[in-house]
């Protein structure tokens, strides 16, 4: 029989350090002659990439320590590795060039300059180019504030050398892609004040015999449709993700600009275009391709232009799906299953992990995340998954309910997914439910529901968030006396509006955030470049809007906080810097609201190293306890400044 004890006491097998462990996290993951290569963030070796390939049943490593395969461009970094003949092709974070390991002798060489200043040109979203070159997109510093940035397209010699100028058509650029005859090159572009998601132009240009583009001509796109991917079928026409009609599908385009839908449908087949160098989609052969939709893996046909699901069971696909074997290789995660290099047999539908699973506690302490749709007062859906607390060897005292944390996600383009989480886990396994909310905003639900959002941030998702933790309550299953919100980046904004605007929560944490919304945004503002109009469409354009962003700042609406706020930040974050959070700690202090600021030297925007993820985790469950008023053993008390 369980042990009866309040919710937030639980001991718990799973420790902070274990999420840190399995933090060890796969990305970029593409097929190199037959063998399945990819990148792996290693929180133990300080948020290190390392680059590794399978072969046969055994995984070795291909760019061993110092090397560090990761880039800065638009922050948020593009593809950073490349195999071209027998040379590995990478970024490396530390200077930002790009360099070439033989995969024969291990000799590494540079293949761009050193900048004169410290990450002044940085590389990123590596592509194939002619014989003996790769293709990127180059970002130049060009000035003291953090959007004096240009960007151009450049072809970098495997010889090494200054790279050579290919085009530069617009403020933003994905990298072009050589077509099969070698005559065209295609990307997308877009500019200022849209992000990708709003509106992407797809370009063509042709090759001169010398190499160089000529003038390009725009095939799809424009101000209210976005590309979010392109690759050649052949070397006539395009395959292209774009949405039209208002959800990403899968379209043919020719080189004479003419557009055909392959499978019409209310799906979402692409995604927010975060990361240069993101696939959502892969050719199959005879007019079948593999497709991710909304995240989970489906097969597209267009003789039949349908949509049929393959392996269920795998909620989450990252964006770097491919082809091997007849099936499907790639980064996928389940409700059972934590995020792993997996083959899907599209034949069979048989799945075969290609990377061990972390160690994880027995099955009775992970909670299993339950989809739910939820509703605003006038009817709109509001998509969560709510994660029960879940620990075979307690229950909570009769008649009590437990605490609950509403989890917002970053983006605010973002989204959650049905899967095992282990930094819920954390919680949930110590008698802490939580609820992911995929507010107005999110990605996934089409384009109508993504702009739900516009203008509108710091309502509309402060108001779903809302919705969701009060029906919880109305229902019996969270203590409405008890309950909290958390995130990060856009996340923590939400975390912070809501604390500020409504009445709730009880206690939030609040990560990375953005607090004070007019000083981040435009020309000369706290952020960076890429992001630097993103408030134009989330709260609407200055100055006609100026009041907007003072009434939503968080940090102009302080004496109205709900209840303590726990704040984390990393010191070297270039897209919510650390002013923010310093500006609205210093704002609180006499206030008499309970509140805890922890930085973290050496992190960018989100945590990647251990330490800094299990000091993380172990104070905001200490904030908790502190705040609810139960114990949490084997966890040190904050130190709550007022």
């Amino acid at each position: 029989m369980p042990h009866t004890a309040p919710f937030g006491t639980w001991s718990s097998p799973i420790q902070a350090r274990d999420v840190a462990r399995a933090g060890v996290v796969p990305q970029w993951l593409d097929v190199v002659d037959g063998a399945v290569w990819w990148a792996e963030a290693r929180p133990a070796e300080g948020g290190r990439v390392a680059l590794v390939r399978r072969v046969g049943d055994t995984v070795e490593e291909v760019l061993p320590a110092p090397w560090n395969a990761r880039n800065r461009v638009h922050e948020y970094g593009g593809r950073p590795w490349l195999v071209v003949g027998t040379a590995l092709v990478f970024t490396h974070w530390d200077d930002q060039r790009v360099y070439a390991r033989d995969l024969d002798s291990g000799e590494v060489r540079p293949l761009t300059t050193a900048p004169r200043e410290h990450h002044g040109v940085r590389y990123g979203d590596l592509r194939p180019g002619r014989d003996g070159e790769v293709w990127a997109v180059r970002e130049a510093v060009t000035g003291a504030r953090r959007t004096d940035v240009a960007r151009d397209l450049v072809a970098i010699s495997l010889a090494g050398g200054e790279p050579r100028t290919l085009a530069a058509t617009h403020h933003f650029l994905t990298a072009p892609q050589l077509s099969p005859d070698g005559r065209h090159a295609a990307w997308l572009g877009w500019e200022h004040p849209a992000m990708p998601w709003d509106g992407t132009e797809l370009c063509v240009a042709e090759l001169a015999e010398d190499g160089t583009f000529g003038a390009h001509r725009v095939l799809a796109g424009g101000p209210k449709t976005s590309v979010c991917q392109l690759d050649w079928e052949d070397a006539g026409t395009l395959l292209a993700l774009l949405d039209p009609d208002g959800w990403w599908n899968l379209h043919r385009v020719t080189l004479d600009g003419s557009l055909t839908n392959l499978a019409p449908a209310e799906a979402e087949l692409g995604g927010a275009l975060w990361k240069l160098g993101a696939r959502w989609t892969i050719p199959l052969g005879e007019g079948r391709h593999a497709v991710l939709d909304s995240g989970r893996l489906a097969v597209l046909d267009e003789q039949s232009a349908t949509l049929t699901p393959v392996a269920p069971e795998l909620t989450e696909w990252a964006t770097s799906p491919a082809a091997l074997d007849g099936g499907v290789v790639g980064i996928a995660a389940g409700p059972r299953r934590d995020l792993a290099v997996v083959h899907v047999d599209l034949g069979s539908g048989a799945i075969t992990e290609l990377t061990a699973q972390p160690e994880l506690p027995s099955a009775g302490y992970l909670p299993v995340p339950e989809e739910r749709t939820f509703h605003t007062a006038d009817g709109e859906p509001i998509p969560a998954y709510v994660y029960p607390p879940a620990n075979p060897q307690f229950a909570g005292p009769e008649g009590e309910r437990p605490p609950y944390v509403v989890h917002a996600h970053g983006g605010p383009t973002g989204r959650n997914y049905p899967v095992l989480a282990l930094d819920f886990a954390f919680f949930t396994s110590r008698g802490i439910g939580v609820v992911a909310v995929n507010y107005g905003g999110s990605t996934g639900y089409g384009r109508r529901f993504r702009e739900r959002l516009r203008e509108s941030w710091g309502l509309v998702d402060v108001g779903d968030c809302a919705a969701v933790a009060e029906a919880l309550v109305a229902e019996g299953t969270a203590d409405g006396e008890r309950i909290a919100i958390r995130g990060g980046s856009a996340g923590g904004f939400t975390s912070a509006a809501s604390m500020t605007t409504v009445r709730t929560y009880h206690a939030a944490t609040v990560k990375f955030p953005i607090l004070d919304l007019q000083p981040w945004t435009g020309e000369g503002g706290e952020t960076h470049d890429f992001e630097s109009r993103y408030l134009d469409g989330l709260i609407g354009p200055l100055p006609e809007t100026a009041q907007r962003y003072l009434d939503r700042s968080p940090i102009n609406n302080i004496g109205a906080l709900a209840g303590p706020v726990l704040l984390l930040q990393g010191l070297e974050d270039e897209i919510c810097p650390p002013e923010q959070a310093d500006r609205f700690v210093a704002s609180l202090r006499g206030s008499g609201i309970p509140h805890a600021h922890l930085t973290f030297e050496g992190e960018q925007h989100g945590f990647r190293k251990a330490d800094t993820i299990v000091t993380a985790l172990e104070s905001e469950l200490a904030f908790y306890g502190q705040v609810f008023g139960f114990t949490t053993p084997g966890v040190a008390a904050l130190d709550l400044l007022r």
